[in-house]
């Protein structure tokens, strides 16, 4: 879902609303060719849509005939994306023991061939899970997050005051304005950017580990041979709650509060034992999980709006609801972050929280 919000030229909507079909598709076929030439295929090698993310990379699968196996392709046309890092960090991760896809070939058009770490998400596999197998899946998680921090990511890109910054801009640009076309005078512009600036110094203090930005139910794959991971190269250096919170309160799943709070503490607990620096208090580790999980949920309202507005990815706008929900109930318990409430159809009132006008979303 993720990328840097100034990474990419704007797309035309109607590119990415209707894709081409598959005779009118030609980075479809040019994939193909390549992918064929590589395996030393005898025969056309045939591509089947595996998945799309919210940029503009394209998976395929394939199925080789001898041994039979299924690889991915990813297309990744070089005007808009950039394989290299994909590339860097899928290195990183294997040199880690994380599963991740293993990069076979690489062409300077743009296409990857990879290995395929199936086809169930963690959050297809979520919705048919009883609580047992619930707890299992997050407990393996969080302890390959726990490994992932491990990694030594000194040649990383910063997560930075200017990105952090950026990101929570997405909220009135795209949310606010766009959006719900609430555009915001000056002075609330300047209240709400006062809000900003004591969330990035939060998020500045916290120990540097390496931040995947996406780590979620969508990105994350359950197979037999155990979790795998997806949609890392915008890996940065970054606040050590960051991909905790994109788990646990995830944008796609709704999670009572009992159990991100038992979760987080089995993962503060694991941390700790495996030497990343984090508070001896777990309240207070709680407090910097909370504070970052406003800044990414604030971030996450103003991508899926531009991706609907911008981009016509439409379907994206059903999960700004729960997004929503946690931000309520994150600014409501801090009065740091309460101003937050008014830009969220919320009033703060003694003794809880009161709804004052729908919203559109």
């Amino acid at each position: 879902m993720e990328t840097d919000p100034d990474a990419r030229m704007p797309p035309r909507p109607d590119d990415l609303v209707a894709m081409p079909a598959k005779d009118e598709d030609p980075r479809r076929e040019a994939a193909a060719a390549w992918a064929g030439a590589v395996l030393g295929a005898e025969g056309p090698v045939v591509l089947e849509p595996a998945s799309a993310d919210a940029s503009f990379r394209r998976y395929f699968r394939l199925t080789t005939p001898a041994p039979a196996r299924t690889l991915i392709v990813m297309d990744a046309p070089p005007a808009h994306e950039d394989c290299g890092p994909f590339v860097a960090v899928a290195a990183l991760l294997e040199a880690a023991g994380i599963r991740a896809p293993r990069v076979i070939a690489q062409s300077e058009q743009g296409y990857l061939l990879l290995t395929d770490l199936g086809r169930d998400t963690l959050l297809d596999v979520l919705a048919g899970a009883g609580p047992d197998r619930e707890e299992r899946l997050y407990r393996d998680a969080i302890a390959t997050l726990v490994r992932m921090q491990a990694i030594a990511a000194r040649g990383l890109a910063p997560y930075d005051r200017a990105l952090l910054s950026r990101e929570l801009a997405l909220f009135p640009d795209w949310y606010l304005d766009r959006h719900l076309g609430q555009p915001l005078a000056e002075r609330d512009r300047a209240s709400l950017e006062a809000v900003f600036v004591r969330i990035v110094d939060g998020s500045l203090a916290q120990p540097r580990v390496f931040v995947h930005r996406d780590y979620h139910s969508r990105n994350l794959m359950a197979s037999p041979e155990g979790l795998g991971v997806l949609d890392f190269q915008d890996a940065v250096l970054g606040p050590v709650t960051y991909d905790l919170v994109s788990l646990l309160r995830d944008a796609y799943v709704d999670a009572e509060e009992s159990v991100v709070i038992d979760r987080a503490i089995r993962y503060w607990e694991a941390a700790r034992e495996a030497g990343i620096a984090l508070p001896d208090d777990f309240g207070t580790f709680y407090r910097d999980f909370e504070w970052m999980g406003v800044q990414r949920h604030l971030k996450v309202m103003g991508i899926f709006a531009r991706l609907a507005h911008r981009d016509g990815k439409h379907r994206y706008l059903a999960d700004i609801p729960r997004v929503r929900r946690y931000l309520i109930a994150a600014c409501g318990r801090y009065a740091e972050l309460s101003p937050l409430l008014r830009w969220l159809d919320v009033e703060p009132v003694a003794g809880g929280l009161s709804f004052h006008r729908s919203v559109a979303s």
